[in-house]
């Protein structure tokens, strides 16, 4: 199967083992050069974080044309595509379609599978978010996104992007074809190694446009959350938004929906709590032991940092890694907000000390 290779001259790796990136000197002691050492700040000092994700994909010519007509608001935003153009209408998703020749692309005829199968054909266009924080300047994001395209996709593979600005984080909205332009059978597959360094590329375009962005691994971060599927997160948000709402603006609107699939979660913890226990999780043994390894990795790069004369940097890492959050599976998560709220009511949830679920990696 052909590979697509994504050059990222901008940005500077850094995954768990922090200190690995560094350059051996003299007795093969290890050093990090001035943009690894900036790269230390910016984390400690918790400085924004952007987020670059795939938020979908469409494997037929209708379901690219549904995306398109979303991230234009049905005719309402301005489409910027890849040959200059800014075009908006109800028609614009259709015309991008059948621009980009989706009807030529490989797998466009395969039969969609019956429900509860798999889908093997291959994708047509890619969906991708570059986003920022709430407060970010909305047009600087646009400038940092227009560079991005530019940079990754221009003349390579036809594309689509359009601002967001109707939630507190601005964010860019982009539809890119899979298929290479020049290239027959080449495709744009988009791999975990993708997503990091693109996150790099594009903090490093926003930390141009004067805005402090940074990009590393959650659990560098100390953060531990599981990740939940689109519709999920998206429910979630939009109620954790209607609560945000002063009493006025919420007495005036219906409340959403809420996701029975959390609670349908809660209910099972609450129960489990009553029962004396939580049950057993198999991944906290791995979230346990990720979490000591960055711990590890951030104690050298404080040895390393102090050895090159940064002592007020050294401390401050330390202090990041003595603060970061206990470790917690999802459950965990949930049954302590539980006894935070029952204790918030005056009643005295304490279970046992031998029943607490565990929290602590060390």
């Amino acid at each position: 199967m052909p590979k697509h290779i994504v050059t990222m001259p901008r940005s500077v790796g850094m995954k768990l083992d922090i200190v690995s990136y560094g350059r051996r000197g003299p007795g093969g002691t290890i050093w990090l050069n001035a943009e690894q050492v900036e790269q230390v700040k910016r984390t400690v000092s918790r400085v924004p974080e952007v987020m670059v994700k795939v938020s979908g994909g469409a494997r037929d010519r209708g379901g690219a044309k549904a995306h398109l007509k979303y991230i234009g608001r049905h005719g309402k935003l301005e489409i910027e595509t890849d040959d200059g153009r800014s075009v908006q209408g109800r028609d614009v998703a259709d015309d991008l379609v059948t621009d980009w020749q989706l009807d030529l692309c490989r797998s466009q005829y395969k039969p969609k599978p019956a429900e509860g199968e798999k889908d093997t054909r291959a994708k047509l266009v890619h969906n991708i978010v570059l986003s920022m924080p709430a407060g970010t300047p909305p047009e600087k994001v646009l400038v940092a996104s227009r560079i991005f395209v530019r940079e990754n996709f221009a003349l390579q593979y036809r594309y689509a992007m359009v601002l967001h600005t109707d939630q507190a984080h601005p964010h860019v909205h982009l539809v890119v074809k899979c298929e290479h332009e020049t290239t027959p059978g080449k495709r744009l597959y988009i791999r975990k190694d993708t997503l990091r360094q693109w996150r790099e590329q594009f903090a490093a375009l926003m930390r141009e446009q004067g805005v402090p962005a940074n990009a590393t691994p959650r659990q560098i971060r100390g953060q531990v959350k599981g990740t939940r599927k689109d519709p999920i997160h998206h429910r979630l948000r939009a109620v954790r938004a209607f609560q945000d709402l002063p009493d006025s603006q919420r007495a005036a609107r219906r409340p959403p929906p809420r996701s029975t699939f959390m609670r349908r979660k809660v209910e099972a913890v609450g129960k489990a709590l009553q029962a004396g226990r939580l049950p057993p999780e198999p991944g906290r043994a791995g979230l346990a032991a990720t979490r000591a390894q960055v711990e590890a990795d951030w104690t050298k790069t404080a040895e390393t940092l102090r050895r090159q004369g940064h002592e007020a940097l050294a401390r401050q890492v330390a202090q990041f890694t003595a603060s970061m959050p206990p470790v917690r599976t999802e459950l965990e998560r949930i049954a302590a907000g539980l006894l935070e709220a029952l204790k918030a009511r005056g009643r005295n949830p304490e279970p046992d000390p031998q029943d607490r679920p565990q929290n602590r990696s060390r």
